[in-house]
């Protein structure tokens, strides 16, 4: 089970079934990003494709006969409608015509229909739905699926479109847990049994293991998303954002024009591949390694007295400058995550998430070197720990952030994560205060050097994993769907997170995996988080609900 894998099969066999010569890749701003998050433009061009156009924005200015048109696009009424349009007066000589999806047999039957010229040769679905991040990791790219507490129906039909795109391309038809605290859990599961039933001839696999979905609710867990994360990967998302690969670094103060933008794909980048889930204190000393090997290059690069000395340089060359590029990008990214670690104190604001002593919540608020954005996430957290505790000063911290001026979408938050994610909301009990006093302990002593101080929290869906990987997870708590039980223990797991998941939450999945030989598991989201994602989805799923918590009053 490897989503990049199943991915890069589809796109693959598209370049190559539509035979040799000049291609044209005709897209949507989807499987735009779909494909970028595979292949460079050097790999794509290597497949004879020479011209990537959009297919909501092509011109029709001049045709181009010569060139094979792969049209690559989602489903939808909107790219149904759009083809049409092309089909009726092409551009290019021939097309193969790829859906990422299930397409209606209406809609073939318009398209045969607008094929006036017999211009189309092939029509297939390849079922390429949604973002592979990693080989375990699968995101669907939606931000705020929720309003009222509830599925946006929009968001729904994606979300369906995107898990049974996953199943479809890892060949399985698995049996369907839900989180039974979640209405959107159990609406997700029974609409993915619709498609499962509807197109049962599409899901007529071998198989043999026994494949599980397991649908959970990123309500469940609110604390992991509002901490800082410490692994690699996950702190370029955090602090920096990664959005298809990509990662903006415009802002740094006398960034070179090249590294305005740079790319992190594990699939390009060897570097990054081998310590994405290296954790701060490590990165350091890879990146002071990465550093020694290229000096050590350069200097024999110096070196060039002889022809055979000369012939060595020009060969060798392209992969020089691949490592120094390969530097200048890695030492700018982890430079800019420790400038902005030490300058906002975040190691001491996530030992602070921890203990959330009330005193030194207060101080910190009175900081004014500490960012708007890491007071209100303790605030937060301490009102989710804190929740029902009669003498609880919720109010109190929040007098303070307005104090400080923080704006008001910011301080409604303290109240949204009540309303979604508070202790009635949750199915699981996240702060058993004795692992939360054991943690702590560990935490002040790892500061010391005693213990490695980066990797102390253990997200919910560890437990959740590990219990079902052991036959223990409770049935009650994430029943089957239609009281269709597994006899055996299940071997491939594909993991479901409405409401998004997180890299920390990756790491996770990606350990079990490594402890697990035999067992597989996959996870996906409707999106990744880091803080600010996870805001907007708490505001969106809260509006228009009515507070029971009020700003300034209990």
């Amino acid at each position: 089970m490897n989503v990049v894998t199943a991915l890069k099969f589809y796109i693959t066999r598209m370049t190559e079934d539509s035979g040799p010569g000049m291609k044209v890749l005709l897209m949507d701003k989807q499987t735009t990003s779909i494909i970028s998050l595979l292949y460079s433009q050097s790999e794509i061009l290597m497949k004879e494709v020479y011209l990537f156009e959009r297919i909501d924005t092509a011109a029709h200015n001049d045709t181009l006969k010569h060139l094979t048109c792969i049209v690559f696009v989602r489903p939808t009424k909107e790219n149904i409608d759009l083809l049409c349009k092309e089909l009726r007066y092409p551009k290019y000589g021939v097309y193969y015509i790829y859906f990422s999806n299930i397409i209606a047999k209406a809609d073939i039957k318009l398209l045969a229909e607008s094929d006036e010229r017999e211009v189309v040769r092939e029509v297939h679905e390849f079922y390429a739905d949604y973002l592979a991040i990693n080989p375990h990791l699968f995101s669907l790219g939606i931000n705020a699926c929720s309003e009222g507490l509830t599925w946006d129906p929009v968001h729904l039909h994606r979300t369906v479109q995107g898990i049974t795109s996953v199943l479809l391309s890892l060949k399985k038809c698995p049996y369907i847990r839900y989180q039974h605290s979640s209405d959107m859990a159990k609406r997700l599961a029974e609409k993915i049994r619709e498609v499962l039933s509807k197109e049962s001839n599409s899901f007529e696999f071998r198989q043999e293991s026994n494949p599980l979905l397991l649908i959970i609710d990123r309500r469940d867990d609110p604390v992991t998303p509002l901490l800082n994360q410490w692994t690699y990967q996950a702190m370029v998302h955090e602090l920096l954002t990664i959005n298809n690969n990509r990662v903006n670094l415009s802002h740094v103060k006398g960034i070179s024009k090249e590294l305005k933008e740079v790319v992190l794909s594990a699939e390009h980048d060897d570097f990054y591949a081998n310590n994405l889930y290296l954790n701060f204190g490590e990165i350091g000393q890879t990146i002071k390694e990465l550093m020694d090997e290229f000096q050590k290059k350069a200097k024999k690069h110096q070196k060039v007295e002889s022809i055979a000395d000369m012939k060595h340089f020009v060969e060798t060359y392209p992969l020089f400058k691949k490592l120094s590029g390969t530097v200048s990008k890695h030492v700018t990214v982890v430079g800019e995550l420790s400038s902005l670690v030490e300058k906002h104190n975040l190691l001491y604001i996530y030992i602070l998430s921890f203990c959330l002593q009330l005193q030194k919540i207060k101080a910190l608020i009175g900081n004014q070197k500490v960012r708007d954005v890491d007071t209100v996430r303790l605030v937060m957290l301490y009102a989710l720990h804190y929740e029902k505790h009669a003498s609880n000063d919720i109010n109190g911290l929040v007098e303070l952030l307005k104090k400080r001026n923080v704006s008001d979408k910011y301080i409604k938050l303290v109240y949204n994560i009540l309303e979604y994610s508070g202790v009635n909301t949750r199915q699981s009990n996240l702060f058993d205060r004795e692992a939360v006093a054991k943690i702590t302990k560990k935490l002040f002593k790892g500061l010391s050097g005693v213990d490695n101080i980066y990797t102390q929290h253990c997200p919910l869906i560890n437990e959740t994993l590990e219990d079902l990987i052991k036959g223990r997870l409770s049935t009650q708590a994430f029943p089957y769907l239609g009281n269709m039980i597994m006899s055996r223990r299940p071997q491939d797991t594909i993991i479901f997170m409405i409401g998004g998941t997180t890299y920390e939450e990756s790491l996770a999945v990606y350990n079990l995996n490594k402890q697990n030989p035999g067992i597989k598991i996959i996870l996906g989201g409707t999106t990744i988080h880091n803080f600010k994602s996870f805001a907007e989805e708490v505001h969106h799923a809260t509006s228009g609900i009515l507070m029971r918590y009020k700003i300034g009053k209990n």
